[in-house]
């Protein structure tokens, strides 16, 4: 489909009980192209009676929904799997019009949101107790695992599709039902999402979807409510903090996936060339708005310089523009205040010493562009060393010895993941056990994948998705004792 064909085609209300409606006020949200500043569409927003009602149809279907059987939601997963593959394009487009993405980025991200639904359809029937004799022999053990119950999701705006199947995936397979509100700046790949599902056999009322720009009032009203069992949430470290406070008069089950400072170090052995494809991916997928993105660049003094060029001649070359036109590999930011942003931790850097290699402004007479760019001599103690930067800059240090390396990855409130290259196969280890994040990529600049567990530790949450861990999240463990 074109963009006015793909658009017309999107459902744009709130999706309850099974059934499209308006918002009970009749209040919309504007969906704005953030390589144009131009409205795509609205959305209907939610109020707080309807965030009451998506709950309402969550707690009606849940018994139904845990009583399914586990081969009937591992069909209806891989349905789901297999019809997102085959409408790849069309999420594609859907996804680089609200959100900006390149398409071939966006198509990625199909490929990878859509392999959380197969990957949690082989899941669902492997779901295990365990039998065992107390040591006394008086008594039989039977543990089980049971859903947990209904489920609050709330999803960012950076990966509109895979941010949202991650979580759907395992809640479908542990037999939970579930109130998902997508991010205001990027509700249609949801709605897409939800209405799809719908279609392979999601019954009504399992799977429900608000989008909301009174997201405080609505979201507070139902983490507030006893009825909700699991929160779950995607977001900046800030807002994690609230909603755990939140949760806890309901001591709700929560997880959190929330900000990072990633580390890339390499180290004087490191194969560079494989180091700048890594920082490439690493720092330029969904142009550095991403959790994941490197924020750090610690670079061995000995190969300083020459990383440095490669990479600023790597990221000058990168072709900048709306995400719909061809050869185009570096979308806009999401909006006016994140470019503002990154241009102010720019500013601030430059500030305090480093040079601009390459980029270093905003660039574009409409829509939210920055330069990719390159920043060298980045002094410790600048801001976008801190802070998450959210878009296509690298700052660049050096250090001179392992230890000092592994101390300046750590130094720092987040702990999701960090980047390390080296051909030292003792290194690698020594290093891996030594950073204090959740995550460690060893050569490599991308370490998402549904097989595998996602997740941080220190101030970037607890919890994890993807892998045999991720369906954990949405299971309680129940204890049987037996006299024989």
């Amino acid at each position: 489909m074109n963009e006015k064909e793909l658009l017309d085609n999107v459902p744009t209300g709130l999706f309850i009980g099974g059934e499209w409606r308006d918002s009970s006020d009749g209040s919309t949200i504007d969906v704005e192209d953030p390589a144009t500043g131009a409205t795509l569409t609205s959305v209907a927003s939610a109020t707080v009676d309807d965030g009451v009602a998506a709950l309402d149809a969550a707690v009606g279907a849940q018994h139904a929904w845990a009583a399914t059987a586990p081969r009937e939601r591992a069909e209806i997963l891989r349905s789901a799997f297999e019809l997102i593959t085959e409408r790849a394009d069309d999420f594609a487009l859907l996804m680089t019009l609200e959100m900006g993405k390149p398409v071939a980025q966006s198509k990625g991200e199909v490929t990878y949101g859509a392999e959380f639904f197969r990957w949690f359809s082989e899941e669902v029937v492997r779901i295990a107790g365990r039998w065992a004799t107390s040591p006394d022999g008086n008594t039989r053990l039977m543990t089980m695992k049971q859903p947990v119950g209904p489920v609050l999701m709330i999803t960012p705006w950076n990966f509109p599709l895979a941010m949202g199947t991650r979580k759907i995936g395992p809640a479908l397979a542990a037999g939970c039902t579930m109130v998902v509100k997508p991010a205001s700046q990027t509700p249609l790949t949801m709605l897409a999402l939800a209405d799809l599902l719908t279609e392979v056999g999601v019954p009504p009322g399992v799977l429900n979807v608000v989008s909301t720009a009174n997201t405080s009032k609505v979201m507070g009203r139902l983490i507030g409510d006893e009825r909700l069992r699991k929160l779950t949430f995607t977001g900046s470290t800030p807002i994690g903090r609230q909603l755990v406070k939140q949760s806890a008069d309901q001591l709700l089950r929560v997880s959190m996936e929330l900000g990072g400072n990633a580390p890339f170090l390499v180290f004087a052995d490191a194969d560079l060339d494989a180091a700048v494809d890594g920082a490439m991916v690493a720092k330029m997928r969904n142009m550095g708005e991403a959790c994941t993105a490197a924020n750090r660049f610690l670079v061995h003094e000995s190969v300083a310089d020459e990383f440095a060029t490669r990479f600023a001649e790597r990221m000058a070359a990168e072709k900048v523009g709306r995400g719909t036109e061809d050869g185009i590999t570096v979308g806009p930011l999401i909006d006016g205040t994140q470019r503002d942003k990154v241009a102010e931790l720019v500013e601030d850097a430059t500030g305090r010493g480093a040079s601009v290699v390459t980029g270093g402004s905003a660039t574009g007479d409409k829509g939210y562009f920055f330069e990719p760019t390159v920043l060298t001599d980045v002094s410790p103690d600048a801001d976008l060393f801190r802070e998450e930067i959210f878009g296509p800059v690298a700052p660049i240090t050096t250090f001179s010895d392992d230890e000092k390396a592994v101390q300046m990855a750590n130094d720092t409130e987040y702990g999701l993941v960090a980047y390390a290259f080296t051909t030292d196969l003792g290194r690698s280890i020594r290093v891996s056990e030594g950073l204090e994040f959740g995550m460690v990529g060893i050569n490599q600049g991308i370490v998402s994948n549904p097989a595998a567990p996602f997740g941080g530790v220190k101030h970037s949450g607890f919890g994890r998705e993807g892998g045999p861990e991720g369906i954990e999240e949405y299971l309680s463990i129940k204890y049987v004792g037996i006299a024989p």
